[in-house]
C-alpha cells in the first residue's frame, strides 16, 4: 500500500527546508537571513510600502521576527520606515530595490530549477493543486479548532 500521508508529509518537508536552505545561501552575499528574502520580495511586489502586520500576513512569519528583520534591514539602507509609529509603510530604497532585483532573479532560477521537468500545464495543475491542497488543509484545521472550543 502506498503510504500516501508519509510521502505527501516528507515532500512538503523536504521542500520547505530546501527552499530555506537556498534562501540562506542566497543571503550570504549580504550577510542576511532567510526571512529577508520574502521582507525584501513582498515589499517590491508593493512600492507603495506595506506595514508590518502587512508584512506578517503575508510572510507567515510572527511579528517579532518582521520587527527584527525590519530593523536590520534599516540599519543596513534597504527600508525606510517610522519604527515609532504605529502602522507605518515601509518602503524599500534605491539599495533596497538592488536587493530585490536580486532577491527577484534568485527566485527566478530556482523555481526554473525545481520545475525544470515540468511542461507549462504540469506547472500550471501542480500549483493550482498545491493551493487547493492548502485552503482544504486550512479550512480542515480551522475546524478542529471550532470543534475544540
Amino acid at each position: 500500500m502506498e503510504k500516501i500521508f508519509e510521502h505527501f508529509t516528507i515532500s512538503i518537508l523536504k521542500i520547505n527546508k530546501l527552499v530555506q536552505k537556498i534562501k540562506q545561501f542566497e543571503m550570504q552575499e549580504y550577510d542576511l537571513k532567510a526571512i529577508h528574502v520574502m521582507c525584501g520580495y513582498y515589499l517590491n511586489e508593493h512600492p507603495e510600502g506595506l506595514t508590518s502586520s502587512e508584512l506578517v500576513k503575508l510572510t507567515l512569519e510572527d511579528k517579532a521576527a518582521i520587527s527584527r528583520a525590519l530593523k536590520t534591514m534599516q540599519d543596513r539602507g534597504y527600508v525606510t520606515y517610522d519604527p515609532n509609529k504605529h502602522n507605518t509603510p515601509v518602503r524599500l530604497t534605491d539599495k533596497g530595490k538592488s536587493f530585490a532585483e536580486f532577491i527577484q532573479e534568485r527566485a527566478t532560477r530556482a523555481v526554473e530549477s525545481g520545475s525544470a521537468e515540468l511542461s507549462e500545464e504540469q506547472r500550471i495543475f501542480f500549483y493550482k493543486s498545491l493551493g487547493s491542497i492548502a485552503e482544504k488543509l486550512e479550512s480542515y484545521y480551522n475546524e478542529l479548532l471550532k470543534k475544540n472550543k
